[in-house]
């Protein structure tokens, strides 16, 4: 498709660091602020939107553990990968100085992500849906002696100045995006540096996940992410989301993947995509 144009999903309100992703990532393309993830993936499963955005996992906070809960149903495949570092500002109405700020409102990991600054400052944390809402409750309520803690484009969206830049305690602080579309991107356009994510349940013997991950061990295949999660409610039926190095297509990954199925109930490639260089930065 033309990422020159066209629509992008994502959760949160405008100003959020998704908003702020869609932007980097297809400048050309619209950004669609939906209020739960399911919106999004619904939304272009319907047509209406062309391009998904969604963080799947951050530097501190770790997984965002919705998404994975919502792959197995998802008929979208992923396209792209997007490493964003995220900052966060503290904003407050037009004319307040940070010496009269008494309460930051923001997402509850942001908050925990700028412990160090709210406690120099003598500020207490509120905890609000997302960050950019929190912005946008900080306009509403018109008090000078509250402030939002959000990304810098929310400042702009909702008509706050900055009162001090880059709050957050780690600089490390990365989340990383994946971009879910209709139909999954050829070989061609994948390129050399393939990553393949999928989901797979094991069968219910002894030893069945040691033994669905010797393959990729013995044809000399890369898992770079492994992650279990709890089905149903149930204490003994568990999900996997997987990422290798590799493309289907090549040998040593099809044999791999043959064996995992031997042990496995259930496999679904969610999607083949070119690794991102922000993924091997720090190698």
């Amino acid at each position: 498709m033309d990422t020159r144009q066209g629509r992008i999903a994502y959760q949160g309100e405008p100003g959020a660091n998704s908003h702020i992703a869609c932007n980097e990532t297809y400048p050309g393309m619209e950004p669609v602020a939906c209020k739960t993830f399911e919106d999004v993936l619904s939304l272009v499963e319907r047509g209406d939107a062309d391009l998904a955005m969604i963080p799947v996992e951050n530097t501190i906070a770790g997984r965002v553990g919705d998404i994975h809960h919502l792959l197995p149903g998802t008929t979208l495949h992923i396209i792209a990968e997007h490493f964003m570092p995220i900052r966060f500002q503290l904003m407050a109405l037009p004319g307040v100085e940070l010496s009269e700020v008494k309460q930051a409102h923001s997402h509850i990991m942001a908050l925990g992500q700028c412990r160090a600054f709210m406690r120099e400052h003598g500020i207490e944390p509120i905890v609000a849906a997302d960050t950019a809402g929190a912005a946008r409750i900080v306009k509403e309520l018109g008090e000078r002696t509250t402030a939002a803690i959000a990304p810098e484009l929310a400042a702009e969206v909702y008509g706050l100045n900055i009162l001090a830049r880059d709050i957050e305690d780690a600089e490390h602080n990365t989340t990383r995006f994946v971009i879910m579309a209709p139909e999954p991107l050829e070989h061609e356009d994948v390129g050399e540096d393939a990553v393949t994510s999928f989901l797979f349940q094991v069968r219910n013997i002894p030893a069945a996940l040691y033994k669905a991950m010797g393959g990729f061990a013995t044809n000399g295949v890369n898992m770079t992410k492994l992650e279990s999660y709890q089905i149903d409610g149930s204490f003994t039926a568990t999900q996997f989301y997987a990422e290798i190095e590799g493309h289907p297509d090549e040998r040593r990954v099809q044999l791999a993947l043959e064996e995992l199925g031997f042990f496995s109930t259930s496999l679904k490639i969610m999607g083949v995509f070119p690794a991102s260089a922000a993924r091997y930065a720090n190698r």
